[in-house]
């Protein structure tokens, strides 16, 4: 695909980039996958893993394994809690604003319910929010609506990204040239999860249907 061209041709002018810029171009690029699901972080973290494995094959001493797990694990954190902060205000405001369909959008009920689910289970939610964008960016916003405890969350969340970073850097490291392909098997594990996702949320409506009917 031609963005796949575009992205790749980028990523390697990063690399004729000095050590600071690149390792604040690794935090911003985990930072923005926390509040825009859409960028391709995860590829760029394989790419970093690619990048130290070319610096060490050809002797350099600049850009390493330490600056690129510090600059992914800070920026996921960063972005993180910007989306913790988001989501406080943003339930804040819409408790109090009046706006069109508020009745049909906010039902307080349904909404406790919720909350109370995510305490129920916040530790392997957060635990797993790491490994799909599009589920951590919505865990951290409700985190943030509940009032979560930061210590807590950091904590599981920390955890959640050595795991998943862990894995896409060693993949990147590993496959060299070919760090192309963990970026299919990325897209194709997404397509999985979200269809195992939808699959399961279709069953519990169906069942939840069906628990009223009887």
């Amino acid at each position: 695909m031609e963005w796949q061209i575009q992205l790749e041709n980028f990523l390697l002018w990063i690399v004729e980039q000095n050590e600071v810029f690149i390792w604040f171009f690794f935090f911003f690029s985990n930072l923005l996958e926390n509040v825009f699901p859409p960028w391709p972080g995860d590829t760029v973290t394989v790419f970093g893993g690619f990048l130290v494995a070319q610096s060490l094959e050809f002797g350099k001493t600049g850009f390493g394994i330490m600056g690129l797990f510090s600059s992914t694990y800070l920026g996921n954190v960063c972005g993180a809690y910007l989306m913790i902060k988001f989501g406080a205000r943003f339930l804040k405001w819409v408790q109090k604003k009046e706006f069109p369909l508020k009745k049909e959008i906010y039902d307080e009920e349904k909404i406790q319910k919720t909350f109370d689910w995510f305490h129920k289970n916040e530790i392997l939610v957060i635990l797993f929010s790491r490994f799909s964008a599009g589920i951590r960016f919505f865990v951290a916003i409700i985190a943030g609506m509940v009032g979560i405890n930061l210590y807590k969350f950091f904590l599981y969340f920390s955890i959640s990204v050595i795991l998943w970073c862990g894995l896409l850097i060693q993949g990147g490291y590993s496959l060299g040239s070919n760090w192309g392909l963990i970026v299919e098997y990325i897209a194709l594990y997404n397509k999985v999860f979200f269809a195992i996702l939808a699959l399961s949320f279709v069953v519990f409506l169906f069942y939840t249907l069906w628990k009223k009917i009887s």
